[in-house]
């Protein structure tokens, strides 16, 4: 799967479960690892899950392969690996805290879809 299309699918997928603060970062030049960080918030432990577990669901669906996740239904910090795109779903507590966008804020910002949500 193009990673643009599976950059579509997810934030479909994040919108589509009302996920908050939705940025899309572009990477590629910054890490070998992947080539976007998408990072969104949740507005409990059970929301987390629940977006997590549909960007899963509508990867899968489209015929994509997860690579796999970490974080639980009890977490406030739940990673989706899809290979080229990295998903961070967060508590705002915990965004805030770790606040990756800032660690990564030299990369360019793909796109801000806050006002989508």
């Amino acid at each position: 799967m193009e990673t643009e299309n599976l950059k579509e699918i997810v934030i479909k997928a994040l919108e589509d479960i009302k996920a908050k603060d939705i940025s899309v970062l572009d990477v590629k030049d910054r890490t070998s690892v992947t080539d976007y960080m998408v990072i969104a918030s949740g507005t409990s432990n059970r929301h987390v899950k629940s977006i997590a577990d549909n960007v899963i669901a509508e990867v899968k669906a489209n015929g994509g392969r997860p690579l796999g996740s970490e974080g639980g239904a009890a977490s406030d910090w739940i990673l989706v690996d899809l290979g080229d795109i990295v998903v961070h779903v967060m508590l705002p507590s915990s965004r805030e805290f770790y606040d990756l966008e800032r660690f990564w804020r030299d990369s360019p910002v793909a796109e801000s879809m806050s006002h989508h949500v």
